[in-house]
């Protein structure tokens, strides 16, 4: 089984509070990996309380972003609108959750290989990347670069290049 996870394509990483230009230009290739992807699609969708000012995360980052329940939460349109089961909420840039699903796909049926897209590269997907190596280290992990955005062009290099360091394949 081939997998393909869709880290965090939320509105407000994409255009919100916390949106970037290049989270913006990704949009359509990452709706064309989708589509295109022969395989098994999962999705994470960072999530936070409303009181997330007052968390570790929210007093090192003092922008309010992805409270659940809002517009900015939630995935973008043309996203969600291809994905085939709810996205797996994770509190935090990587998610135990998410490898703990990916570990129970493969005991039915051995995971080939992992594609990761999304945003942010030089958080989430990195955070990610490096949990499921650790997870199932046998299993290839790629990041394909065209479908991922960095909180600055420069931030997005450095985290495929300390990825590339730890085998994480990039295209």
């Amino acid at each position: 089984m081939k997998l393909l996870v869709v880290v965090d394509m939320q509105n407000d990483f994409i255009d919100g509070s916390l949106g970037t230009a290049e989270a913006v230009a990704i949009l359509p290739n990452v709706v064309r990996k989708i589509r295109d992807f022969d395989g098994t699609v999962l999705a994470t969708r960072d999530t936070h309380p409303k009181d997330y000012l007052s968390t570790r995360e929210g007093k090192n980052l003092p922008v309010e972003h992805c409270i659940e329940g809002t517009k900015g939460w939630e995935i973008r349109r043309e996203i969600e609108d291809l994905l085939a089961e709810e996205p797996i909420d994770k509190p935090s840039f990587g998610s135990v959750e998410l490898a703990k699903k990916v570990c129970e796909l493969n005991e039915k049926e051995p995971v080939e290989s992992i594609t990761l897209i999304g945003l942010c590269t030089d958080i989430c997907v990195i955070s990610n990347a490096m949990v499921l190596q650790a997870f199932l280290p046998e299993v290839p992990v790629t990041v394909d670069a065209s479908c991922c955005a960095g909180v600055t062009p420069e931030s997005h290099e450095r985290a495929l290049e300390a990825m590339k360091m730890c085998q994480v394949q990039i295209l």
